[in-house]
C-alpha cells in the first residue's frame, strides 16, 4: 500500500473541499458544519387595523388606521440562530415597529388623561417593537422537510401617543410575553426553499400571532436571498388597554450560516 505523507492529505481536503464549495453552488443541502446563521428581513408593512382605547374601561375607541392610513412604513428584523446540538436549536430576533405620522380625528378622542379634538392636526406614534429567545427541536427531518417546534420569550416594548398643539399624551409598557414557536424548511427545487416560521399565543385577554411564509434561494454553501409575506396580528382587551393591530408586511431577505 503506497504510504500518504502529510502533503497528500493537504491535497486531498483541499480537493474535496473546493468540490464541496462548487456542487453547492449546484446543489445545497442540508448536510454542513455551519451552526450559526444570521438573517437579515428589510421591507415595508401595511397596517390593516389598529383600533385603540386607553384606559380600556373609561378612554374613546379610535382607530389609528383611520387617523394616518396604510402606510406603508418601513420595517426591518434581524436573526441569529445557533445549533446548539444536534436537533437543537437558539434564536435570537430583534425585530422593530414604529411609525409617526400625522392626520385628524372624526370625534374628540379622551386619551389616557387627554381629551383632543375633531378636526384638529393630531401627530400619532405606534411603537410594537419585539426582542426574542427562542428555543425549538428538529423532529421531524427528511431530505425535503425540516420542521422545528418550540417556545419563544418575547419582550415587547409598546407606546402608542397623540399630539395637538396643547395636549399631548402617552402611553407606553414595556412587558413579557410567551409565545409558540413553530418553524418549517421544506426544499422544493434544487437550491430553492420555502419557509414557514410562526410565533404565537392566544389567550383569555389577548392574542400575538406572527406568520412569515418565504421563499429562500441557495445561492452558494453559506448564503441566502429570498423575499416574501408575513402577518403580525393581535392585542390586548383589559381595564388599561385595549388595542388590537393587524400589519402586512412585504420584505426581502438575505442570510449567511458559519
Amino acid at each position: 500500500m503506497p504510504q500518504i505523507t502529510f502533503a497528500d492529505s493537504l491535497a486531498r481536503a483541499f480537493t474535496l473541499a473546493l468540490a464541496a464549495a462548487v456542487s453547492g453552488f449546484a446543489s445545497a443541502t442540508y448536510a454542513n458544519d455551519n451552526r450559526w446563521n444570521i438573517g437579515v428581513d428589510a421591507g415595508a408593512v401595511w397596517q390593516n387595523k389598529n383600533d385603540v382605547q386607553i384606559p380600556g374601561d373609561t378612554g374613546t375607541r379610535f382607530s389609528l388606521h383611520d387617523l394616518v392610513g396604510d402606510g406603508p412604513f418601513g420595517a426591518y428584523r434581524i436573526e441569529l440562530f445557533y445549533d446548539v446540538a444536534p436537533r437543537h436549536q437558539v434564536r435570537l430576533l430583534v425585530a422593530p415597529l414604529e411609525y409617526t405620522e400625522d392626520g385628524m380625528l372624526d370625534e374628540d378622542v379622551f386619551f389616557v388623561d387627554t381629551t383632543f379634538t375633531a378636526g384638529q392636526s393630531t401627530k400619532a406614534t405606534y411603537r410594537f417593537n419585539s426582542y426574542r429567545a427562542t428555543y425549538r427541536y428538529l423532529f421531524f427531518d427528511d431530505p425535503r422537510w425540516r420542521w422545528w417546534i418550540g417556545a419563544t420569550a418575547n419582550v415587547r416594548d409598546a407606546e402608542i401617543a397623540l399630539r395637538q398643539d396643547g395636549a399631548s399624551a402617552s402611553d407606553s409598557n414595556v412587558g413579557f410575553v410567551p409565545l409558540l414557536n413553530l418553524y418549517g424548511d421544506l426544499r422544493f427545487a434544487p437550491n430553492w426553499r420555502f419557509i414557514f416560521d410562526f410565533d404565537g399565543l392566544v389567550g383569555p385577554q389577548g392574542r400575538a400571532l406572527d406568520l412569515g411564509l418565504k421563499v429562500y434561494y441557495d445561492f452558494g454553501p453559506n448564503w441566502y436571498v429570498g423575499g416574501g409575506y408575513r402577518v403580525l396580528e393581535g392585542g390586548a382587551d383589559n381595564d388599561d388597554v385595549y388595542n388590537f393591530a393587524w400589519f402586512n408586511y412585504a420584505v426581502l431577505s438575505a442570510g449567511y450560516s458559519f
